[in-house]
């Protein structure tokens, strides 16, 4: 049987890369971009399986599992994104997606992983496991950090690498974008997270093992 899947993603390009990966492999329903979107796309094309970002405007992915599972619908969470931070990871899964992959992932490793969580298997990345075998040994509950999803990714990526040490104009060139949009990302970041300077990020960074 034909696997439909509906991508949930706030980058356009990244969500027709992933639909020209998967090819005919399975049947791509339909796409979402945010948030309130998905909840809609869900509700209406029915999808098996979604493949899920996590930080996305409108709440991220565990306010889309929040507002789907809790309507009852019948519909399996597939996580996909660049974000590999156990907070991130543990706070899907507990919000009942059916595995979380990152987006390094090739197109025929994706199209298996999204065959397994249609078939009600659990799938991770190899590195991935680990947190969820920790969290979910632990009798502690991870903290969820509404700050985090109040960054865009794009956002979290810059943060990543100025806590990293990584100078504006090299976090520019990694991220193939401009010195002038790194500084509106750090700009945006600091506004957001209420913090004065690129330290006070950093400090900020670490102390969420986001580095």
């Amino acid at each position: 049987m034909t696997v439909k899947v509906l991508i949930v993603d706030d980058h356009r390009l990244f969500r027709a890369g992933v639909r020209a990966e998967l090819g005919d492999s399975v049947e791509v329903v339909g796409e979402a971009e945010d948030v309130d979107s998905a909840v809609e796309k869900i509700a209406e094309l029915k999808p098996d399986v979604v493949l899920l970002d996590v930080h996305m405007p409108g709440g991220g992915g565990q306010e889309v599992l929040r507002r789907v599972i809790g309507s009852g619908a019948q519909v399996r969470f597939l996580a996909l994104s660049v974000s590999d931070a156990a907070e991130d990871v543990i706070g899907v899964i507990r919000g009942g997606a059916r595995g979380y992959v990152t987006k390094t992932i090739s197109g025929k490793e994706l199209t298996d992983a999204i065959r397994r969580v249609a078939e009600g298997d659990a799938v991770f990345s190899p590195r991935l496991a680990g947190f969820v075998l920790d969290a979910f040994a632990s009798t502690e509950v991870p903290s969820i950090d509404p700050e985090l999803d109040s960054l865009t990714q794009r956002e979290r990526e810059v943060l990543r690498l100025i806590a990293r040490g990584y100078a504006y104009k090299e976090i520019a060139k990694e991220l193939f974008i401009s010195v002038k949009t790194v500084e509106t990302h750090v700009s945006s970041v600091l506004r957001k997270l209420q913090l004065s300077n690129r330290h006070e990020l950093s400090r900020w960074a670490t102390a969420r093992r986001l580095v």
